[in-house]
């Protein structure tokens, strides 16, 4: 077999894939720094292993495994159900750490992108390897977590360096030793390659990638598919699959809502509930240093009804009283001190990195300063004496009386009946508002 470079170009174009390791069990374990080396597995809701932290899959603890199994080989594995919301946060967080590098990223999944870094090595100041270690480094301080990368002229090379050296790998794969990875990568380790073709190419004595590369162009056209034809050309080193620069949006939400019996006719209880999920639904954005472009209010009455409104902000923002001020107009309106309510919720959409710097003329760039450090300063006492240690006046009817009174306590609850975003807010006629946030 031929063992000579495929191609002899090093860098046509400079592809990065960054791809999150046990990013599900890795984002518990960043949130809880308690869980760190632990054997952390998420999925308990289904009965089934869905993430798994390194340190468990090193007990011998796989994918799909049921809780009674797990715990017979691992008694001391920790168990936790998913929270997809917070995964989607720090998700949207990866995406703005790479943006601050390239525009052009493709949002593959949650928890890995593809990224063009081709032509910036001028713009950036630094060799493209130098340009992935800057990015694994930035992820790793920001998120808590590690990323493994793999940098190569094409989609699917970048691809094969990423998995090569996981956890916390950067395998930079150039066009003239792509032939050295793929002589020991077995063909089914390919992106694309399914048990099918695998098993195809296997009566044809096609056992590693790179006997796959090494086959005639005629034979691939002759008894492959188009989209395996184009795995055969980025192994020998063209770029044929574009990435897709378009940004996801169902992962930029934030949502909070609370039932309270018995139901209330009382304005002032009904805007504090309001307003401490407006907190809640802040504390979480700061969290993630992500702040919503607007917001939509909802009251849900007695009879399992709903209103609401969306509204729209002049600047992102995540402090919770600018929010809350400019609710007030709105619950105005929706309210109706005839009608027994419920719960209430809030829903922050369109979030985005927050910026100090991002301004525009309603802002003073020393007041946002100001506002953040008093907010960072509420965080860290949260953080040190509980949540909600200091909290808004207007959520002070909220925070003195229980949840639920009589039977059920004060048990907190989580909601998620309610439709999300846009969908939530032509569904009940929802009308928009527009805040100017000073």
């Amino acid at each position: 077999m031929n063992n000579t470079p495929l191609t002899i170009s090093n860098f046509p174009r400079a592809i990065l894939h960054i791809d999150g390791d046990a990013f599900f069990a890795s984002c518990e374990q960043a949130r809880d720094p308690k869980l760190a080396g632990k054997p952390v597995i998420t999925g308990k809701e289904r009965g089934i292993a869905a993430s798994l932290s390194y340190e468990a899959k090193r007990m011998g603890i796989e994918r799909g495994m049921s809780i009674r199994q797990i715990k017979k080989i691992c008694p001391d594995a920790i168990l936790l159900p998913s929270d997809y919301e917070t995964y989607s946060l720090l998700s949207k967080r990866f995406y703005s750490i790479v943006r601050r590098y390239t525009s052009e990223v493709e949002e593959y999944g949650i928890d890995e992108v593809f990224a063009d870094i081709t032509g910036l090595r001028r713009t950036l100041r630094s060799s493209y390897d130098k340009i992935a270690e800057r990015i694994a480094s930035e992820l790793k301080a920001e998120l808590g977590f590690s990323f493994s990368i793999g940098l190569g002229p094409n989609k699917v090379i970048a691809k094969v360096g990423s998995k090569w050296n996981k956890p916390d790998g950067l395998t930079i794969i150039p066009g003239k030793k792509i032939h050295l990875y793929l002589s020991k990568l077995p063909v089914e380790k390919l992106w694309g390659i399914g048990p099918a073709t695998t098993a195809f190419l296997s009566k044809h004595k096609v056992k590693t990638a790179l006997e796959f590369a090494q086959k005639n162009e005629s034979w691939i056209v002759k008894n492959l598919s188009k989209p395996f034809y184009e795995i055969w050309q980025e192994l020998n080193g063209k770029s044929i699959m574009d990435l897709n620069f378009e940004e996801k949006t169902s992962y930029a939400q934030i949502q909070k809502f609370k039932t309270f019996t018995p139901p209330s006719t009382n304005y002032n209880f009904v805007l504090s509930q309001l307003s401490k999920n407006i907190e809640n639904a802040c504390i979480k954005a700061r969290r993630y240093n992500l702040a919503p472009k607007s917001f939509t209010i909802i009251l849900k009455t007695q009879d399992f009804s709903h209103i609401g409104a969306e509204i729209k902000l002049s600047r992102p923002t995540n402090f919770s009283h600018e929010l809350i001020s400019l609710t007030l107009k709105a619950f105005d309106q929706l309210f109706n001190g005839k009608r027994q309510y419920r719960a209430t919720g809030v829903i922050l959409s369109g979030l985005e990195e927050f910026k100090v710097h991002q301004l525009d003329i309603f802002s003073s760039f020393t007041k946002i300063e100001k506002l953040t450090h008093v907010y960072q300063a509420l965080d860290k006492a949260a953080k040190k004496f509980g949540k909600h240690t200091l909290f808004l006046g207007s959520s002070f009817a909220a925070h003195k009386t229980k949840t639920h009174l009589g039977d059920r306590s004060n048990r907190p609850e989580r909601h998620t009946d309610l439709l999300p975003g846009e969908t939530l807010r032509k569904r009940l006629g929802i009308p928009m508002f527009m805040g100017a946030v000073k």
